[in-house]
């Protein structure tokens, strides 16, 4: 990847006023880098290192999400819901309903208010997350001109361009750094490339053209956020804050967030909800005139109708199912960024994971030892285990495993003392092994080599068979590398490991004795599959989500690993078949894929978005910088805690746990919030729409409104308090086991059978209280008498039709919804004795009219139960 295009800024001072670039620097001799960069290989003095902090500012990463207060209020008001509200209480002001319209304002500011709450607990805790990396780093200053460069830990926030660091094993890479100097260093740098296995790292050599291309791979670079693995060096700081790299890819993304399936879904029902209300709320108005020739309460009563159709506590129930999941999570060690991503998990049938990190552990272990035709033969391990202990150059992350495995065992060669060191021709890149020369006898010198199998191999002229020492002839070197082509097959890393012993002599070994050597044999090692992680895909599969891998590495480890971890690798598309296919193709060849290798960044951002595009909600773990792409096209961006800043600013879930078992549990959470949130908009919304077509049948026939406007509202938020308590209700298992998105086809399938099903009972309790109790000129005790019919059996028609099955049989409602619901209950069967009643317009109902709502609550109660097993006989779906 070309880095040319995406570092524009400045990067330090020069005295020409140049704006130097990354690129620019990374192939140009040091003295050069030093010389735009106005330093030195003994670095800045403390009085230009504060000069030049006051004019770059602190080294910490841009903002690459808006986290200002403002954005926050604009994200938390940006909802359909939220609109149509607000447009109600307009309509309520107009028509002169100011309680009506003050009661709309709380419910809107008591949700936007509860949103804010969540995303300010969730950026603290990521901010907390980033305070926990690394602080500090070793920088070279001078105290003064002229005097002696010191080594001191400083703070990172405190480098400025032009300062010169210190690189050691462990450490987390502080800016963006031209190398120096290097001995021996290698980094981990898959947080920005991808790249699974360490890389060297080292100055450009002096015949390196400065107008070549520069990229991750480039030698010379060091890039913020990755780690040094082994090895030392010292580096020229070019790049600080939001001008490194890492900031600048993560700008390049941070408006790339397509409209989520949560957010599609929300919308979609919110403009169902908008459509019912512009097409009632006329049709009541012109009724009503015409019956009436009353046109302004016609007015009242097709506000009336926006009132009951509209949910008022949708964005608060929404948000409040969305906090207490959020609430869940977070003993699950669950940090989220984005509420809505919650049901996006709720949603998610897609889960693309990286191989590394994710399905394995990220780290090497030694696997075994065989002999060069594939046998067993532990002595190649003792060998290695020899070299590895007697050398003085840095460990890299083979020889750690080598160590670690032989720690402890009966090494003979060891155990006996029985070998001297005597001298040592380093591991460099160029050769790609590494040799020890050690001492058995007196008289004897033994070369023990390990390093690349092609390298050793090309250092030999014999081969060791079954104990037997011959010569080597291009049949046994074929069958040698043929070792190593199965090694690789199986998913592992392997090192060869040869000797030659000869008389002992004074002079030092060099590279040019690394010759006529003998194949000993070969060493595996592995990325071990983590534990759990088979389980977890299993879990998943169970609950209807495919997990596909996405990496960078070859197709053979990404089969292997595919394999042990239960996933059906089949064919594996590589990164060269999505260049070549286009959007139409791709989405047809993700579709049947489950392992993607050899991918790049902008591949793994592109499958996403392919899958995304047939019709999938889908979620994608991801770690580095690289992977901020497909974060953002993600509907659910997941990163773990020791990911890269700008992958956690992209992430709306972040793990503080490794493995695939807590993202199992977070996707049931995100089905048990997607249901209780379910259970309120299609209840909620057929009850209303009942109302709705109660009152435009009241429209023709009464000489008054059936109920004020403002009893609507009052009703509803006894309703609506009490439907707070679903976010404590369970779920039904048959729910949870597979995907679940906002579906407002269903939303208008269920208004329209259960609606008119609660309207039948209105119309009923409309004919007892104007024949039997004579309320046909005592619009009073009409519109008490609705009020509280209409709110006892709206809460028991929520406790009949949450669940699926009979309510008396599976999840039965928890004790809040209980609670809740027989406290609004009582609220409104009291209500009409309060004096806050008669403010409403309510008066006190007789005894007997009780009766009659037992007995209409019973027979709403056993229809809706059957209608519910008509309606899912017939489409075979629920909420």
């Amino acid at each position: 990847m070309a880095l040319q295009s995406l570092v524009t800024t400045r990067r330090g001072p020069t005295p020409s006023g140049d704006e130097p670039r990354l690129a620019e620097l990374a192939n140009a001799p040091s003295f050069v880098a030093f010389q735009r960069l106005a330093s030195s290989p003994n670095g800045l003095t403390e009085q230009s290192a504060a000069e030049r902090a006051a004019e770059f500012g602190e080294n910490r990463p841009g903002c690459y999400v808006d986290d200002r207060v403002a954005a926050r209020v604009v994200a938390a008001v940006r909802s359909p819901f939220v609109a149509l509200l607000s447009v109600l209480g307009m309509v309520l002001i107009a028509v002169g309903d100011q309680g009506g319209a003050v009661t709309v304002a709380v419910v809107v500011s008591s949700a936007v208010g509860l949103r804010l709450w969540q995303q300010t607990r969730a950026d603290r805790a990521v901010r907390g997350l980033r305070r926990q990396s690394s602080t500090t780093a070793t920088v070279r200053r001078r105290p003064g001109a002229g005097q002696p460069a010191v080594d001191r830990e400083v703070s990172v926030r405190d480098l400025v361009p032009g300062d010169v660091v210190v690189l050691v094993a462990g450490d987390v890479v502080p800016a963006d750094l031209r190398i120096v100097t290097a001995a021996g260093l290698m980094l981990d740098q898959a947080v920005v490339s991808g790249e699974s296995m360490p890389v060297p790292k080292a100055p450009p050599a002096a015949d390196v053209d400065p107008r070549t291309d520069v990229g991750f791979d480039t030698s010379s670079l060091c890039f913020t956020g990755t780690t040094v693995v082994s090895g030392t060096g010292t580096a020229l700081v070019v790049a600080t804050g939001p001008a490194t790299l890492h900031d600048a890819l993560a700008r390049t993304v941070a408006d790339l967030r397509p409209t989520s399936s949560f957010e599609q879904g929300v919308r979609t029902v919110g403009l169902v909800l908008i459509r019912f209300m512009l097409v009632m709320a006329p049709v009541v108005f012109v009724v009503s005139g015409l019956v009436t020739e009353d046109w302004r309460r016609a007015a009242l009563s097709a506000v009336s109708v926006a009132v009951g159709l509209t949910p008022e506590m949708l964005p608060v129930i929404v948000t409040a199912n969305l906090a207490r999941g959020a609430t869940r999570l977070a003993r699950d060690r669950v940090i989220v960024n984005r509420l809505e991503a919650i049901q996006d998990l709720g949603a998610m049938d897609v889960l693309c994971v990286d191989k590394t990190g994710t399905l394995t552990e990220d780290r090497v272990v030694y696997a075994h030892a065989v002999d060069p035709a594939g046998a067993v033969d532990d002595s190649v391990g003792e060998l290695a285990h020899l070299a590895v202990s007697l050398q003085d150059c840095p460990y890299d992350v083979l020889d750690e495993a080598i160590v670690e495995r032989m720690a402890g065992a009966d090494a003979a060669l060891l155990a006996d003392a029985a070998f001297d060191k005597v001298d040592e021709i380093a591991f460099d890149h160029t050769r790609r092994l590494a040799t020890v020369v050690v001492r058995r006898r007196r008289d004897e010198h033994i070369l023990v080599t390990h390093g690349d199998p092609s390298a050793v191999i090309a250092c030999c002229d014999r081969i060791r068979l079954a104990g037997n020492v011959i010569e080597m002839d291009d049949e046994r070197i074929a069958d040698a590398m043929s070792v190593v082509r199965d090694c690789g097959a199986r998913g592992m890393r392997t090192l060869a490991v040869a000797v030659r012993d000869g008389r002992a002599r004074l002079e030092r070994y060099t590279e040019r004795d690394e010759h006529a050597m003998v194949l000993i044999g070969f060493l595996g090692f592995v990325d071990p599959v983590r534990v759990g992680a088979d389980a977890a895909i299993e879990t998943l599969a169970g609950h209807g989500v495919a997990v596909k891998m996405l990496t960078g590495d070859g197709e053979d480890i990404a089969r292997i690993v595919a394999e042990r971890v239960g996933l059906a690798p089949g064919d594996p598309v590589l990164g060269s078949q999505v260049d070549a296919a286009d959007d139409a193709g791709l989405g047809a060849l993700v579709e049947g894929a489950t392992v993607f290798a050899r991918l790049t960044p902008a591949h793994k951002a592109r499958i996403v978005g392919a899958l995304r595009s047939t019709g999938h909600t889908v979620g994608f773990i991801g770690d580095g910088v690289n992977d901020v792409p497909a974060l953002r096209v993600a509907d659910a961006g997941i990163a773990a805690d020791d990911a890269s800043d700008a992958a956690k600013g992209a992430a709306d879930l972040i793990l503080l746990e490794d493995g695939l078992d807590v993202l199992a549990r977070g996707v049931i959470e995100g089905r048990r919030t997607l249901s209780n949130t379910m259970k309120y908009v299609k209840i909620t919304a057929s009850s209303n729409f009942g109302n709705v077509f109660t009152v435009l049948i009241a429209s023709a026939f009464l000489p008054f409104l059936p109920m004020l406007p403002v009893q609507f509202i009052v009703q509803n938020l006894l309703y609506d308090a009490a439907q707070l308590a679903l976010a404590w209700d369970r779920a039904e298992d048959d729910y949870l086991r597979s995907p679940r998105r906002w579906n407002p086809s269903g939303l208008v399938r269920f208004m329209l059978w259960f609606g008119p099903l609660s309207s039948l009972f209105d119309v009923a309790t409309f004919a007892v209280l104007w024949w039997i109790f004579d309320t046909a000129h005592r619009p009073a005790p009409f519109h008490t008498g609705w009020f509280v019919e209409g709110l006892l059996t709206q809460l028991l028609i929520v406790l009949v039709l949450r669940v699926r099955t009979a309510p008396w049989r599976g999840a039965g409602p928890s004790r809040p919804v209980v609670v809740a619901s027989s406290g609004a209950a009582a609220v409104g069967l009291l209500l009409p004795l309060t004096s806050v009643g008669a403010r409403l317009g309510l008066v006190a109902l007789p005894w007997v009219y009780l009766l009659w709502i037992a007995a209409a609550m019973t027979a709403y109660a056993l229809s809706a139960q059957f209608a519910k097993r008509c309606y899912v006989r017939r489409h075979a779906d629920w909420l």
